[in-house]
């Protein structure tokens, strides 16, 4: 984003898009401009709180940054000096910062990360990484031939608009776009195929397709050959045929006869006929095949990682990994800074976040942690929640609730939050931390083919600096003393390690000034100076890296980043190494770092067999040899598993809405106009046999309660199946400071008994005064059901993703 500066009062004026950034080129969706909603919010948190009464009470009282530091750090102190590292954690709702965090963590020695992906991605990522070492893809859809996606969830409501415009550029060059979702989204609306797929079926239609592909001879029998490990398929799993590759895609025939176009068409409820045409597709568009799956059937499903290895089975078979018009590795596009100082790796292990029953988990389990700490697994001594909202992100928030109100359980908890949320109603320290114009920051995503790194910073700080009246700390240029995470964590970790005995302090010393305290400048001018071609292209213009990147926000490190598995090995790296001959492994120092392909040693995937893995030895080892390659895993809400006699839905609570960002946008009244509302979609069919008319009341019963919504009737989701968008029904009780007001319902809750939680509406969203004459015009009253607090967790036992 670009923001516009009033030089005579120093007010932000408004944001729009940024040309020189290579990711969105400019073009930003309703959530960019809507940012200076959040700068110029009237409920915005402007001073550090600390609370009054009991925790959860509401009362709270204005303190000094420095209070805060001096009372937080000695806490922390303490629990190193007594051995109690792992009583710290840090738990984060939007990563970013590019590893700042965990640097800070690690110079702790604490391994305290933990994150929100077990609820939204972890499943997916399995299901990748499990093939070639990397967990997210990155289609390449501007020059695709076919784009197929599971829903949209990335597309249109994530944070990348940059995948949205290249598929219309894509589809204005020909390409043909299949999405498989059971309700008809903005995307799918758009598509050449829709394929409204029963919840969890996605993997059985993805092996179909692989079946036509092979079948009928559509499969890139190079890529196969040279990048598939299928010589360790066949020794493992058919020892007594002769290992050729001509008896692999026999075998491969023969692994998935059962999964023909009518068996996936019974169990996925669409046509045959369909999936043979978009399997001929896709085998037709070979390299220029562009996929993505990124929650929805991943997050959604017992087994949903099977989903995403399914889908990457499709790339392997038509050789569309890491290619033009293809699918790449999310690691070739996303930029990893080179950090002034390294810490050490944590020496120890964190079973709160990883527990020992989930051996591959993905990513923390994070939304078991109350349930741990009930269980007295532990406990934490200070707590930090950084823009995380569990009470309501997460399934089973009163769990929550009643872990954050017991002191014996959480010693502290620090929110650090822009604007209030559920979850810092129940915090010792609330404080406030800027937006997205008021705070420093690195971002790199694989938006494309390429690779760039995006510098985000306090606007105000540096028109102040430009204008000659710079400032020492961020909060001295922002509205009220809104600060910023980095230059916290700098200023917390030089209290906690005041005399340098913890082995903390070394680790944020200046590498400009020897012996002196690191500044933020310093610490993205370190890591400018050291980005590939930043410094050239900086110089080109007489400046240094840094004002480059104040200057511009932006800088493409490469244009494109197709073929990295293709790499050759240096004359140095081969130099020791040895080659075995059954397999082409290169290995050196013990170590596998590469593999010969037709004569040439190459650096391949980060796999065991530096090849992309079909056969996964890692799942045999770990105790699942059933899952050796793709197959298909009958989800929880399978047909065959559901009693519709007693009105019995799959319930798909996993979709965006695309002008919203989870519980972040309830203070930006532009998006919240857009979108005030979550009803429950029910096809036309179902509602005609239920009785059931657009604007009814229906009440959804799930394993631990309910919630009562009202229904919103359409031809746009699959008969059989209901949706609810997760986005909407914040809330506030009436003893909770006032915020998020465009977007808020006020609540009772109250402690029926142990374990029982009651949660009433007793007003909704109303019409305020304040000094933005909008919020008299608030025209909706609905703000929505909060239906999250009432799903059970479910870990999927292997990815450890929670299945919605």
């Amino acid at each position: 984003l670009l923001a516009y500066i009033d030089k005579e009062n120093l007010q932000v004026r408004k944001f729009e898009g940024n040309p020189y950034h290579p990711g969105s080129r400019g073009r930003n969706c309703a959530k960019g401009p809507a940012t200076i909603n959040q700068i110029t919010d009237p409920d915005r948190i402007l001073y550090p709180l600390k609370r009054k009464g009991p925790r959860g009470s509401g009362e709270w009282e204005r303190v000094s940054w420095e209070e805060v530091l001096e009372a937080v750090a000695g806490r922390i102190r303490q629990a190193l000096q007594e051995g109690r590292n792992n009583e710290v954690v840090y738990h984060v709702g939007r990563p970013g910062h590019e590893g700042y965090a965990n640097r800070v963590l690690q110079a702790w020695g604490v391994d305290g990360h933990n994150s929100h992906t077990n609820i939204c991605s972890a499943g997916a990522r399995f299901g990748y990484a499990i093939w070639h070492g990397y967990d997210r893809p990155s289609p390449d859809h501007a020059h695709a031939k076919f784009i197929l996606l599971i829903s949209a969830h990335l597309e249109s409501g994530h944070y990348f608009n940059p995948h949205a415009q290249r598929i219309i550029e894509g589809m204005m060059n020909g390409a043909k776009l299949a999405v498989m979702d059971p309700r008809l989204s903005n995307t799918a609306s758009m598509a050449d195929y829709w394929m409204p797929t029963y919840p969890g079926t996605e993997a059985a239609v993805l092996l179909a397709m692989a079946k036509v592909i092979l079948d009928e001879g559509l499969y890139n029998a190079t890529f196969l050959r040279d990048w598939v490990n299928w010589q360790e398929y066949m020794e493992k799993v058919r020892p007594d045929e002769e290992p050729t590759f001509d008896n692999f895609i026999k075998a491969l025939r023969e692994e998935y006869r059962e999964y023909t176009p009518e068996f996936a068409a019974r169990e996925a409820g669409i046509s045959p006929e369909m999936i043979v045409e978009v399997a001929r597709k896709i085998g037709e568009a070979g390299e220029r095949f562009a996929t993505h799956n990124w929650r929805s059937a991943g997050s959604g499903n017992l087994g949903g990682w099977a989903v995403a290895r399914c889908l990457h089975f499709l790339n392997v078979l038509t050789g569309s990994v890491g290619t033009v018009g293809g699918t790449s590795p999310s690691g070739w596009n996303k930029f990893k800074p080179t950090f002034f100082d390294k810490p050490p790796a944590q020496k120890f292990w964190n079973e709160l976040h990883f527990p020992n029953e989930y051996p591959l988990a993905h990513y923390e389990m994070s939304f078991l942690l109350p349930h741990f700490l009930k269980e007295g697994r532990g406990k934490l001594d200070v707590y930090f929640t950084r823009v995380f909202n569990p009470v309501w992100t997460y399934p089973d928030g009163f769990s929550w609730i009643e872990v954050l109100q017991d002191e014996e359980k959480i010693g502290l908890h620090v929110a650090m939050t822009p604007t209030w949320n559920e979850t810092a109603y129940y915090a010792d320290y609330v404080l406030p931390m800027g937006h997205a114009g008021e705070r420093h920051d690195l971002i790199s995503y694989e938006t494309h083919s390429g690779m760039w790194i995006g510098f985000r910073q306090p606007v105000l700080r540096e028109a102040r600096r430009r204008m000659d009246k710079p400032v020492q700390f961020t909060y001295e240029a922002n509205p009220g003393e809104v600060w910023e995470e980095d230059e916290f964590w700098i200023e917390l970790s030089w209290r906690i390690d005041p005399d340098g005995s913890l082995g903390i302090r070394k680790h944020f010393l200046s590498p400009y000034r020897p012996g002196e305290k690191i500044t933020i400048d310093e610490y993205y001018q370190y890591i400018f100076e050291h980005t590939p071609g930043l410094p050239e292209k900086a110089a080109e213009e007489g400046l240094t890296p840094l004002d480059y990147m104040r200057k511009y926000g932006a800088f493409e490190v490469e244009k494109t980043s197709y073929h990295k598995h293709l790499k050759t090995l240096s004359e140095e790296e081969m130099k020791g190494a040895t080659v075995d001959q059954k397999t082409g492994q290169i290995i050196k120092d013990g170590k596998v770092i590469g593999v010969m392909i037709d004569g040439r040693p190459r650096v391949g995937f980060p796999t065991p067999s530096r090849k992309q893995e079909f056969y996964s030895q890692t799942l045999v080892d770990w105790g699942w040899p059933e899952y050796k390659i793709p197959v298909y895993i009958k989800s929880h809400v399978h047909e065959e598993f559901m009693e519709r006699d007693k009105g019995d839905f799959p319930l798909v609570p996993t979709f965006r809405l695309p002008t919203l960002i989870h519980s972040r946008s309830g203070n930006a009244k532009w998006l919240v106009e857009i979108s005030n509302r979550n009803p429950i979609w029910m096809h036309t069919s179902d509602a005609a046999r239920l009785g059931i008319k657009t604007g009814d009341l229906v009440r959804v019963t799930t394993e631990i309660g309910y919630f009562v919504d009202k229904v919103w009737v359409t031809e746009g989701m699959k008969p059989g199946v209901v949706a609810c968008s997760h986005h909407i029904g914040r809330w506030r009780r009436p003893q909770d400071r006032i915020g998020n007001r465009w977007a808020t319902n006020t609540v009772r809750i109250e402690q029926v008994e142990k374990g029982k939680w009651r949660m009433r509406v007793i007003d909704g969203v109303r019409p305020f005064d304040s000094n933005d004459p909008d919020s008299r015009r608030i025209f909706w009253s609905d703000g929505g059901v909060h239906q999250n607090i009432t799903h059970a967790v479910h870990p999927d036992p292997i990815s450890g993703m929670h299945c919605w």
